[in-house]
C-alpha cells in the first residue's frame, strides 16, 4: 500500500556537530522527493533515520498515520538501495532477490513467483542462477533494486545508488527508475549530490544544507525560482549581479518591491548580440572561450566586476562564437523573464 511520509522536527547532533537541525519534510503518497545537498549536508543522515539505521536525538518519523521512531529497522516494511548494493557475493541473482523474503518466512512457491516478477520489473528475466560477480555494474545495481522491492515495502529509500556507475549506465537507469517508479506507484525518497540526476527524477527536490532543509518544490520551480544563493549556485551555473549593478539593465517596472540584493541569471539564458524589445543588454570583454561539444563555456569580464561572467552559449551561437576571440569586446542580452532576483 502506498503511504506519505512526515519528518517531524528531526533533529541528530554528534557532539557539538548538528546533523540535522530540525528538518522538516512531507512526501505524499506515491511521490518521487529527492533530498539533494552537498557532501556533509546531513541528507543521507536524514535518510538513515528514516531506514531505522541512525536515532534521531528528537522528533517524529511518521509513516502513514505511525511514528515509527524507535521500531527496529528490520520491523519498519522499508525497501532500501545503497551505493555499494550490498549483496551477497555467495548467493545467486535469485537467492539475493528472495533473501527478504526467506527471512519474513514466506513460502518457497511464494518466493519464486514474487522473485521472478521482481526480476521481469527490472529487466533481468532469465539471469536468476547468475553469480554476482558474473554481472556487470548496471546489473548489480538491478539485482539491488528488484531486492527491495520484492516484499512489497510501504516506501522504498535509496541512498546515491547509481554514483559508481558510468555516465551513460547511469543515464540509462535514471530513466528506467523513473519508469520503475511509474510502474510501482511507491513512495520513494532518494539521495543524490548529483544536480541532473535530481532533475531528471523527482517530482520534488529538497536541498539540505548545513543540516536543514533550504528549500523544497518541483525541479523547475527550484532551478528557475531558487530562494538563496546557495541554491542558485548548487543547481545549474547561475550568475549572481550585485542589485546596484542590476538596476543598469533592469526596467524600474521589473524591479521587485521589498528587500533584494542580487539578480540571478542562468547562463544558459544569455545569448550573443544586440538586446531585442523585451531583453536586457550586457557587454563585457572576452575572457576565454571553451569548446565543450553541445555548447562554448565563455568568461566574460564586465565593466567593473572582480569577477568573470560565465557564459553557456548553444549551438545556435555557433557561427558568433567562430568570430571570438579572447580580448574582444562581447554584446549579451537576455530575456526580462529570465531574470529572478534574491
Amino acid at each position: 500500500m502506498t503511504v506519505p511520509v512526515s519528518l517531524i522536527g528531526i533533529s541528530k547532533a554528534f557532539g557539538s556537530f548538528k546533523a540535522l537541525d530540525v528538518v522538516d519534510l512531507d512526501v505524499k503518497a506515491g511521490e518521487f522527493v529527492t533530498l539533494l545537498g552537498p557532501s556533509g549536508s546531513g541528507k543521507s543522515s536524514l535518510l538513515m533515520a528514516i531506514a531505522g539505521f541512525l536515532q534521531p536525538d528528537a522528533g517524529e518519523i511518521r509513516i502513514g498515520d505511525k511514528d515509527i521512531v524507535g521500531i527496529p529497522a528490520n520491523q519498519r516494511n522499508i525497501g532500501v538501495v545503497f551505493q555499494s548494493y550490498a549483496l551477497f557475493p555467495h548467493m545467486s541473482v535469485r537467492e539475493n532477490v528472495a533473501f527478504p523474503l526467506r527471512v519474513r518466512g514466506v513460502s518457497r512457491a511464494e518466493m519464486a513467483k514474487r522473485s521472478e516478477r521482481a526480476l521481469q520489473m527490472v529487466q533481468l528475466a532469465g539471469l536468476d542462477d547468475r553469480r554476482i560477480s558474473e554481472l556487470s555494474g548496471g546489473q548489480r545495481q538491478r539485482v539491488a533494486l528488484a531486492r527491495a522491492i520484492v516484499f512489497e515495502p510501504s516506501i522504498m529509500l535509496l541512498d546515491e545508488p547509481l554514483s559508481a556507475l558510468d555516465k551513460n549506465l547511469r543515464e540509462q537507469m535514471q530513466i528506467e527508475l523513473r519508469d520503475l517508479h511509474k510502474a510501482l506507484g511507491l513512495t520513494m525518497i532518494y539521495v543524490t549530490h548529483d544536480q541532473r540526476e535530481a532533475l531528471t527524477l523527482s517530482d520534488r527536490i529538497a536541498v539540505v544544507n548545513g543540516g536543514k532543509i533550504v528549500q523544497v518544490g518541483t525541479p523547475i520551480s527550484i532551478y528557475t525560482r531558487p530562494t538563496s544563493a546557495f541554491v542558485a549556485e548548487f543547481l545549474g551555473e547561475a550568475i549572481l549581479l550585485p542589485i546596484d549593478y542590476a538596476k543598469n539593465i533592469v526596467p524600474q517596472s521589473m524591479r521587485p518591491a521589498g528587500s533584494v540584493s542580487q539578480l540571478m541569471l542562468r547562463a544558459e539564458d544569455l545569448r550573443i548580440g544586440s538586446a531585442p524589445q523585451g531583453a536586457a543588454a550586457l557587454c563585457g570583454i572576452v575572457r576565454q572561450c571553451v569548446f565543450q561539444g553541445d555548447s562554448w563555456l565563455l568568461e566574460v569580464n564586465l565593466p567593473n566586476s572582480l569577477s568573470p561572467m560565465r557564459v553557456r552559449a548553444q549551438q545556435a551561437d555557433g557561427e558568433a562564437m567562430s568570430r571570438l576571440t579572447n580580448g574582444d569586446s562581447i554584446d549579451l542580452f537576455v530575456n526580462h523573464d529570465r531574470m529572478h532576483f534574491l
